[in-house]
């Protein structure tokens, strides 16, 4: 089988999963229901298959959380296109379908993905993978169509025409149709010919920007424009954010998929979901005898069919029943299960009123490690800085604050003004106000330091880079 090129699709805020997903560190990049992220599980799950390494699509802020991830699983290597600003899937893949052509060429075969879904049989998703290839080699556009288990609202669906051949289950689309009421839903579901659209793809990538072109010459014009001053930038890919800023924002669906006369779908029947909310997590949770999904430090009496998640503290519940109950160090989230879809008016409220909890988590990735938050106040900020061995913090200086340096575990070089030196456990330093600064890892493990920011201002516009 000829080799594919996965496209994972790793945007999006996912602020239905609020306060567990944040604008900075979004549910692509969380672990929810095994050891590795979404993203992660993404990758390996294509295990079974010849592919390359994937083309993985993100936005500026989630770079080093993407980068960081692969690494760890061995799938980094200069393949992450960052968007500039977010244009839907159409534009995105676009820019991934360009790099395939001029990697492998027109007839590189492109199997699109999202990072945030959930596959629960692996086995059903290769085959309809592999199915899907013999196709594609065809010039055809394959949709994969989730063969639904129940008469979902939250979706949109496929209906599908006509059978392309007696012993394969692939068919013509014959058309996109929106969520529908839950009366329509339990008649897609009752006549057995339509399909949640999964939002998954396969498909040369010469034929897709060839219809693309066709469809919507604007975007094709865009992203070619944006592609052609592409550069470098350690494992990232950097397209010209003047160019993609001029294209339309536009759904593969709409843009392409809808329109083409060589869309075919292919179903899947692989235990699929989207985690869009707390009671689709919920759903795919192991579960107690009384159908409790439990993480973190918990007890429970006479409650049931809840999911209650502690990040930090204990939490105990009373004759309960269909509840959400989330607590991460800054927020609480208390939800019946049936509302869950309104948690995104949570966050409309903490955008409306220049909140900071829809946005930071407590840690903050960087290229060299990670900071994580633990305590402020009036003139004072903490946090727990990791540096990764071999990291390097940058050059800088600040004008508004001070910082007090605590080693806790590792062995760190400081450079501060002119004077350099080595600091171990139990060993601290200051850097004052204005002092030209920067912090190494020069051991074999992780750098644990704990720092004390004191002054009138702590912003990250504050970090004057030298």
């Amino acid at each position: 089988m000829k080799k594919i090129i996965p496209v994972i699709m790793a945007g999006g805020t996912g602020s239905r999963l609020w306060p567990l997903s944040r604008e900075l560190y979004p549910k692509q990049f969380i672990s929810l229901n095994n050891q590795y992220s979404m993203l992660q599980n993404t990758v390996l799950r294509l295990g079974g298959l010849s592919v390359e390494k994937p083309i993985v699509i993100c936005n500026e802020a989630h770079r080093f959380l993407a980068a960081e991830q692969l690494l760890n699983i061995d799938a980094l290597d200069r393949n992450i296109i960052l968007e500039p600003v977010g244009k839907n899937t159409a534009p995105a893949i676009a820019l991934a379908a360009l790099f395939a052509v001029t990697e492998y060429g027109n007839d590189s075969i492109l199997l699109v993905l999202a990072a945030d879904h959930v596959i629960e049989n692996n086995n059903a998703f290769l085959d309809a993978i592999e199915l899907a290839v013999s196709h594609a080699e065809n010039d055809e556009l394959v949709t994969f169509g989730i063969v639904p288990s129940h008469p979902e609202t939250g979706y949109g669906y496929v209906h599908r025409g006509h059978q392309l051949s007696d012993s394969d289950a692939v068919y013509k689309v014959d058309k996109f149709v929106e969520k529908p009421d839950f009366s329509t839903a339990c008649e897609y579901l009752k006549s057995g010919e339509f399909y949640w659209n999964s939002g998954m793809f396969m498909f040369k990538s010469g034929e897709y920007l060839k219809e693309l072109e066709k469809y919507r010459p604007d975007i094709f014009e865009h992203c070619s424009a944006a592609f052609s001053n592409i550069q470098f930038d350690l494992n990232f890919i950097r397209v010209d954010k003047d160019s993609f800023e001029l294209c339309s924002s536009e759904s593969i669906d709409y843009a392409v998929i809808e329109k083409t006369n060589k869309a075919v779908v292919i179903p899947m029947d692989a235990g699929w979901s989207d985690v869009g909310s707390w009671s689709s997590l919920w759903d795919i949770s192991k579960k107690n005898e009384n159908n409790n999904v439990i993480k973190g430090d918990v007890f429970l009496v006479d409650s049931a069919n809840n999911y209650i998640s502690s990040e930090s503290l204990f939490i105990a519940t009373v004759g309960v029943d269909n509840l959400v109950v989330v607590q991460t160090k800054d927020s609480i989230l208390i939800a019946d299960k049936n509302s869950v879809q309104d948690v995104k008016q949570v966050v409309s409220y903490l955008k409306d009123n220049n909140r900071k909890e829809h946005i930071y988590h407590h840690d903050k990735y960087k290229p060299w490690g990670k900071i994580q938050s633990i305590d402020h106040g009036e003139g004072y900020q903490v946090n727990r800085i990791t540096v990764k061995p071999g990291g390097k913090i940058s050059s800088q200086r600040h004008e508004y604050r001070a910082e007090h340096w605590i080693v806790v575990s590792g062995t760190a070089k400081v450079v501060k003004g002119n004077t350099t030196y080595i600091l171990s456990e139990n060993e601290s330093t200051y850097i004052p106000i204005g002092e030209l600064h920067t912090l190494i890892n020069i051991g074999e493990y992780a750098l644990e330091v704990i720092e004390i920011q004191s002054g009138t201002y702590f912003g990250d516009d504050d970090i004057i880079h030298i």
